[in-house]
Parts: C-alpha cells; sequence; structure tokens
C-alpha cells in the first residue's frame, strides 16, 4: 500500500498551499540522499515528491482527494501510461509518466503527467541551488533556454521558433503552461515566462476577468458582451446586481497541462457610480431615495 500523501507531507487534508509548500521544503531538504544517509532516505525522498507534485495541483489533488492512488495508476481503469527508470548518481529511481489517456480526459504527449523524477521537482522548487552530487538529474544537464510567451498563448498554446546552438528549432507549447514552468524536450529544456495580461488574470486552472456595468444596468439587468479566452461572449446581468458579483463560466477557463478537465472563467462586475450628475439627475436619485 502507498502511503497516504497527506500523512508524508505530515499535513491535514485541509492544508493550504503554502502550508503543502512549507512543509515540502522541511521534509525534502532533511530526506535528501545527499544528506540523509539512512538506508531508507532515498524512498522517503521519491515518497515526498510524489506526494508533492500531487498536492501542490489543484486539479491533481482534486482527483488524489476523490479517488486516491487509483487516480493515477495506470494499470486501474486502463489509463495508460508508461514506466521510466533513471540513473541518478548511485541511486536509480522508476517513476510513471501518463502518455495516454487519464481517467478525467484528455492527453498529453509531454512530461507533465503521473510522477516525475523527484530530482526535477526538487530542483524546480529550490530552483536548481542544491549542490549535492546526487542531484544533477538528467535535466540539468540538459542546455535550458528562455522561451517568452503571452498570456493567450500560454492558455491555449501554440507553435512557436526558437534558436537551439544555433539552429532554427520549431517548438510545439501545450495549452495550460504555467509560468515558470519547464518543458523538458529531447535535447533541452524550455523555461516559460509568461508575460501579464491587462484583461485576464490566472489563478491555477481558473480564469479572472473584470467588467465596468453601469449603476443604471446593475439595477434594470442587462446584456453584457464579455471577453472570453477564445472570443467574446455575450452574458446575463441579472436586475439588482451588487458590485463585484462574480458570474461563473464553467469549463472556460485554462485547459490542465496534464490533461484533467479545464478551469472555469470568473466575470467580476464593476459597478461605476458616475462622478459627474447634473442637477436635475441628482434630483431623480432624490426622489428614488433608495
Amino acid at each position: 500500500m502507498k502511503p497516504d500523501f497527506y500523512e508524508t507531507l505530515g499535513v491535514k487534508k485541509g492544508a493550504s498551499k503554502e502550508e503543502i509548500k512549507s512543509a515540502y521544503r522541511k521534509m525534502a531538504m532533511a530526506n535528501h540522499p545527499d544528506r540523509n544517509k539512512s538506508p531508507d532516505a532515498e524512498e522517503k525522498f521519491k515518497e515526498i515528491n510524489e506526494a508533492y507534485e500531487i498536492l501542490s495541483n489543484d486539479q491533481k489533488k482534486s482527483a488524489y482527494d476523490q479517488f486516491g492512488h487509483a487516480a493515477f495508476d495506470p494499470s486501474s481503469g486502463g489509463f495508460g501510461g508508461q514506466t521510466h527508470t533513471q540513473q541518478s548518481g548511485p541511486f536509480s529511481y522508476t517513476w510513471q509518466s501518463s502518455g495516454g489517456q487519464n481517467p478525467f480526459g484528455g492527453q498529453t504527449d509531454f512530461d507533465f503527467g503521473g510522477f516525475s523524477n523527484p530530482f526535477d521537482i526538487f530542483e524546480q522548487f529550490f530552483g536548481g541551488g542544491f549542490s549535492g552530487g546526487t542531484s544533477r538529474s538528467h535535466a540539468r544537464q540538459l542546455q535550458t533556454y528562455k522561451i517568452d510567451l503571452s498570456f493567450l498563448e500560454a492558455a491555449l498554446g501554440c507553435q512557436k521558433d526558437i534558436s537551439v546552438d544555433g539552429k532554427r528549432r520549431s517548438v510545439k507549447i501545450p495549452a495550460g503552461v504555467d509560468d515558470g514552468q519547464q518543458i523538458r524536450f529531447s535535447e533541452f529544456v524550455l523555461y516559460i515566462n509568461v508575460m501579464p495580461d491587462k484583461i485576464f488574470k490566472r489563478d491555477g486552472n481558473d480564469v479572472y476577468v473584470n467588467v465596468d456595468i453601469s449603476f443604471v444596468d446593475a439595477s434594470l439587468g442587462t446584456d453584457i458582451e464579455v471577453p472570453t479566452l477564445e472570443g467574446s461572449l455575450k452574458v446575463r446581468v441579472k436586475p439588482g446586481t451588487q458590485p463585484s458579483t462574480l458570474i461563473r463560466l464553467r469549463g472556460q477557463g485554462i485547459r490542465d497541462v496534464n490533461g484533467y478537465g479545464k478551469g472555469d472563467l470568473y466575470i467580476r462586475l464593476s459597478v461605476v457610480v458616475p462622478s459627474h450628475l447634473t442637477s436635475h439627475q441628482k434630483d431623480l436619485l432624490r426622489d428614488l431615495d433608495l
């Protein structure tokens, strides 16, 4: 039986992202094989990184909370998958990547799914600054290139041309990549830098947009055009809408890079109060006496 991920990190099921991150930092450093020479340090280190990889990702965490370890077991329900073995110093690590269908829809050809090499997770978390010998995984040996993406390029995926060792290469960026994420190709690693957007704000795979409406429209109701990731959409504003009301559009957010469904789009309505009124308009408002 695989250990419970929450117990592995020493956190409760309702732990926040910061609590999970803090617990991982403490336990990964304490059990890294370069520092901890106990016989079970290698296995413990792997379990800690597996737990963090799942619990730090909203979609994977949700899947684990619902289905437990079966959500990521390629032998459960015919999810598909591929086993990888990699040598890192004196240690040999085996992990799974889900190259086929997963139980929540979607498919990926990139090494984002399943359990990654534990040293890769450790290095991404600590910025590759750990000096131990066994932490020099394959990802660090490859040349890393930084690529700038617009918000929509990252959210929807795109084809980009880059220069690798003086040669022009065309690479496919999968939909859903996030700022700071790394994509490992066979010959190099791409570090993703997502540029801020004036309209869209990202939270996990959910997207938020602010839309201004007038006091009259908020009071009486109206139809408005709102921006989405794939164009504008008409949305109904109910009469009596209050400031900062959120309208949720299910499935209109960002596609999870691992294939675990899509996030939602939240429209935050900001009621604009007129700052310059005529005397007649002021009298009308006074007559309303709301």
